[in-house]
């Protein structure tokens, strides 16, 4: 963690950080998203002495998250292919030919 974070931000890394490991992600994956997270943070809320366009003005890391879940409550739901990976995971036959709502039905949803 940079010296320049407040006591704020280092917890904030911190929880980021144990929270990404939480969900299987190596040591030095987690370290680079809280970094990643607290740094774009950082920048929105001028904190920092140089942003780039693309932090100040873009949603947050949090917000964003919460659009990536892949339990989105928009009128498609789940994507296409976030739908194919969990039936891999279920291991359904046939899921590779199988469009959305055939992923969909066979999932039970």
């Amino acid at each position: 963690m940079p010296q320049a974070w407040s006591s704020k931000r280092e917890r904030q890394y911190e929880h980021i950080k144990k929270g990404a490991e939480d969900r299987g992600a190596s040591t030095g994956r987690a370290k680079e998203i809280a970094s990643r997270t607290v740094n774009k943070n950082r920048a929105q809320s001028g904190e920092s002495r140089t942003a780039s366009r693309t932090s100040t003005r873009d949603v947050t890391p949090q917000h964003r998250g919460g659009k990536r879940s892949g339990k989105r409550l928009g009128p498609g739901g789940p994507t296409r292919d976030q739908l194919y990976n969990e039936a891999r995971q279920k291991n359904i036959r046939g899921r590779s030919k199988m469009n959305k709502n055939e992923l969909r039905r066979a999932l039970g949803r």
